[in-house]
């Protein structure tokens, strides 16, 4: 299994067995969608097939842009929908939460870190940068710079503390490529 696909399987399941690769694929629209699009990432035989699933999915709620780059262990949570630019760049671990945006108006898109909660109808717009260990809470609009290890709320997002975040990101993938 695309190693890819076991970190995403692992961020909903906390298991990597075909079992629970079987009963998550068929149960949940936004991980078919999401190793539709790892298998485009990949080379090969699996890369034609990942295009074909590819196609068949683009017409759901998810819009991920094929050039996206995606750390290990991506979560959408509630299906979706969410879009992210195929200017983006995720990190590790990452929760993106039903009507999230990762956006640009004017070339680069955001770079979020690793082990980051981005909460229910976020937008990220242009290429602000969001640090490792965040949260962003729900209905906020960010357009500034997030640092390490802090909350953001609110539109326009701006950071309210740091006690405790990114407390949201369960199963986490570790990898020695963070």
């Amino acid at each position: 299994m695309n190693e890819y696909i076991k970190s995403d399987l692992y961020r909903y399941t906390g298991k990597t067995n075909a079992a629970s690769f079987v009963i998550i694929y068929l149960k949940n629209k936004a991980f078919r969608y999401q190793v539709a699009f790892r298998l485009c990432q990949s080379r090969g035989i699996s890369k034609a097939i990942g295009i074909g699933l590819y196609a068949l999915s683009s017409n759901q709620y998810n819009k991920i842009g094929l050039n996206a780059k995606i750390g290990y262990g991506l979560y959408i949570g509630h299906n979706g929908p969410v879009v992210i630019s195929s200017e983006a760049k995720l990190g590790n671990n990452v929760n993106l939460s039903q009507f999230t945006t990762i956006g640009a108006n004017d070339g680069s898109a955001a770079t979020i870190g690793n082990n980051v909660y981005i909460g229910p109808g976020v937008s990220i717009v242009e290429d602000v940068i969001i640090g490792d260990n965040v949260t962003i809470g729900a209905g906020s609009v960010v357009t500034k710079n997030i640092p390490d290890n802090a909350t953001a709320v609110g539109n326009y997002a701006k950071v309210i503390n740091y006690n405790n975040p990114g407390r949201y990101i369960n199963n986490k993938w570790e990898t020695n490529d963070i």
